[in-house]
């Protein structure tokens, strides 16, 4: 065991021993190859640092022969520059004086149709002026290129009037109503555009007047811009204004058949004829609106009336046309006219439509107060659509004007004011008039019917119910509250027109309303007195506050009236239940005769004395006298509301015939004379008969 242990580490020595002499001698091998690599690099660089010292001589060698050639010749080409531009200086100077002749013939073409060449020679000549300015002011080539420059400027703004009058067209009157109408069934409306000039002729004449603006020094430009424009815009207008007279009396208000939908307002209402249609007033208003209706549909000439009509019309598009015209005149003017002077040219483009315009309204203002000062207060009617459309567009009318002068934005808001007072003098005066209508025998209506006077001043009102607002601001602008004693709520106390509220307007209205209702009631009461049959009295008054009433009622106008008189309806049905109460009465001098007054005692079979028996008999004659005259003079009045016509008769019929049965039958036992068919001429079928037939001419 001891020699086995000492062996076994002996054998691991030698192991280890000889792994260590193998390693060391791979390093040793690894070591020789490192230096032998080493000593390889070594005589690398050194043969490399030679290289590159014999590159670096020999280039210096090559510097020091190349850079005097190379100074050499960029001193060469120094001097070829400076004679080539030398010579380019030369041939520019050179070209200055030939700059006349070149252009020659181009000048004296004109522009048209090579705008950019003809600027490019005239920029050609501005060029050549300058130059000589600049280095010989002496010389006689100046004032040639100089006249030449003046003559190409002269020839342009020629280019620009004749682009101008060429091109500018007034717009079609087809066109105009297309842009201003409005449909009133489309939520986003299309808008029509005006074209006033193609495309490329609007390019040359911006090009133009930037060239006159730039290098023309010239303004006179404009003022040939704003006279053509300005007399194409007003062509325009008499050209929608001719298309009215043309075709409105035949076929109404002209319309663009371009768009084939409903307009709302084109841009308003016609003048409207507003006479209420009242149940049972048959031969009264219907007739007279059938007769107007048929003589329209078969052609019949056009009346005064129907003349003015389309004037109105006319004229209210006219405004809505300026307008929109105008708007697109400023659009185009923005892009010629340089921006320092496009209110002013725009100012000057508009005043000749606009003067004929306002002339216009001037005249009809001056009609209206014509027609005053000769009583014709439904004249007066015709500033009120006018007027409604001034004011609703007084807005757009004002923007479109910003920047103009005081006197032009003025033009329109004096005649408002002028058409306001004259509106408000002709109401105040009509509503005088039918105070002071003065009671002539001759004019009143022999059948006791409707009076003129009543139906011509509801007529008037009833056309007022179509500019209740312009009628009540027209009232409010002349401050007629204190004369009407209206209270003012104290948010509409105020001095100024303006700050009257739409509310207070509608009382001022009601008001004036109610005054000319109350004028009428006194003077019919007045016109009444003509008649001296008390019954013939009862029954004028009656068909004119019936009238009055119907009217009222089938109209907005009880609404209005309602507003600060709170009873009209039944202080109407008061005033004409008393009127039938007073008709009833006439009435009485036949069944007086049929009552038991006087009448003779008796016992049947009793003979009767002669002086009881004359009792009776005139009695009989008394009723059958009376009865026919009052049936012979009251069939030819007229009751024209068939209801009140039937009520009358038959109420009428009941009281007589129950009053002559009733006589009848205590008179029929009773032997009063030998012929009693000479006094019972009529059986109570036949009085009833004879008082169905009253009021009723063709009876």
């Amino acid at each position: 065991m001891g020699i086995l242990s000492r062996m076994i580490p002996t054998e691991d020595a030698s192991a280890r021993k000889r792994e260590i002499e193998e390693k060391l001698k791979q390093e040793q091998e690894t070591l020789s190859f490192i230096r032998e690599n080493l000593e390889k690099s070594d005589q690398l660089t050194k043969g490399m640092v030679s290289i590159l010292s014999s590159f670096e001589s020999r280039l210096m060698q090559l510097e020091n022969s190349i850079i005097p050639v190379h100074k050499q010749t960029e001193n060469l080409q120094r001097l070829q520059e400076n004679v080539d531009k030398t010579l380019s200086c030369m041939d520019h100077v050179i070209s200055y004086y030939h700059v006349a002749k070149d252009t020659d013939r181009i000048i004296r073409e004109g522009p048209t149709g090579r705008l950019d060449e003809y600027l490019a020679c005239i920029a050609k000549i501005q060029k050549a002026v300058e130059y000589f300015q600049d280095n010989n002011p002496d010389s006689p080539e100046l004032n040639t290129v100089k006249a030449r420059f003046e003559k190409g400027k002269e020839l342009l703004e020629a280019e620009f009037r004749n682009l101008l009058t060429r091109y500018s067209k007034p717009v079609p009157p087809i066109l105009i109503l297309d842009a201003i109408s409005v449909d009133e069934e489309l939520e986003v409306q299309e808008e029509v555009v005006l074209e006033h000039l193609p495309e490329a002729v609007l390019q040359d004449i911006i090009c133009i007047a930037g060239w006159l603006v730039e290098y023309g020094r010239n303004q006179d430009f404009m003022n040939v811009y704003f006279q053509i424009r300005s007399n194409q815009l007003d062509r325009s207008i008499k050209g929608l204004k001719e298309h009215f007279r043309k075709n409105s009396a035949s076929s109404g208000v002209p319309y663009s058949p371009a768009v084939q939908t409903k307009r709302k307002d084109t841009p308003t209402k016609k003048v409207p004829k507003r006479p209420v249609y009242i149940p049972g007033y048959d031969h009264d208003l219907r007739v007279k609106l059938m007769t107007d209706a048929l003589t329209e549909k078969h052609g019949g000439a056009a009346g005064k009336d129907d003349v003015l009509d389309i004037e109105i019309d006319s004229y209210i598009h006219c405004i809505s046309a300026f307008v929109k015209l105008a708007q697109s005149e400023y659009a185009l003017l923005l892009e010629i006219i340089p921006e320092h002077h496009q209110k002013k040219t725009f100012d000057s483009l508009i005043q000749e439509a606009l003067d004929n315009l306002m002339l216009e309204g001037d005249n009809i203002v001056s009609a209206a107060r014509r027609a005053i000062m000769r009583h014709d207060y439904s004249a007066v009617l015709t500033i009120f659509p006018i007027l409604r459309h001034l004011k609703m567009n007084k807005s757009e009318f004002d923007s479109t004007l910003q920047g103009t002068a005081a006197s032009t934005k003025n033009k329109l808001p004096t005649l408002i004011t002028s058409m306001e007072t004259i509106g408000a003098k002709a109401l105040e005066e009509f509503a005088d008039s039918i105070k002071n209508d003065p009671d002539k025998e001759y004019n009143m209506p022999k059948d006791g019917t409707v009076h003129e006077l009543t139906s011509n001043a509801i007529l008037f009102l009833q056309q007022l119910l179509d500019f209740q607002e312009t009628a009540g601001a027209m009232l409010a602008s002349q401050v007629l509250g204190d004369t009407y004693n209206i209270p003012l709520d104290p948010r509409e106390s105020s001095s100024s027109a303006s700050s009257y509220t739409s509310e207070f307007n509608k009382r001022l209205l009601s008001t004036y309303i109610c005054k000319v209702l109350g004028n009428l009631q006194l003077n019919l009461l007045s016109k009444s007195k003509v008649y001296e049959d008390a019954a013939l009295r009862a029954i004028f008054l009656h068909n004119n506050y019936n009238y009055i009433l119907k009217s009222l009622e089938k109209s907005e106008l009880i609404q209005l009236v309602t507003v600060t008189q709170k009873r009209a309806e039944s202080l109407y049905r008061e005033l004409i239940e008393q009127q039938i109460i007073s008709y009833k009465s006439s009435w009485f001098k036949v069944t007086e005769h049929l009552s038991e007054k006087n009448m003779p005692v008796f016992q049947p079979g009793t003979k009767l004395k002669d002086k009881e028996r004359q009792i009776i008999k005139d009695k009989f004659k008394g009723f059958n006298d009376g009865l026919e005259e009052l049936c012979k003079t009251q069939k030819g009045w007229a009751i024209p509301d068939k209801e009140q016509r039937d009520f009358i008769r038959r109420s009428q019929k009941t009281v007589v015939s129950e009053a002559y049965r009733a006589f009848l039958q205590r008179c029929a036992n009773i032997s009063f004379t030998k012929n009693p068919e000479k006094y019972h001429k009529y059986h109570p079928e036949h009085v009833e008969q004879m008082i169905e037939k009253l009021f009723d001419t063709s009876a």
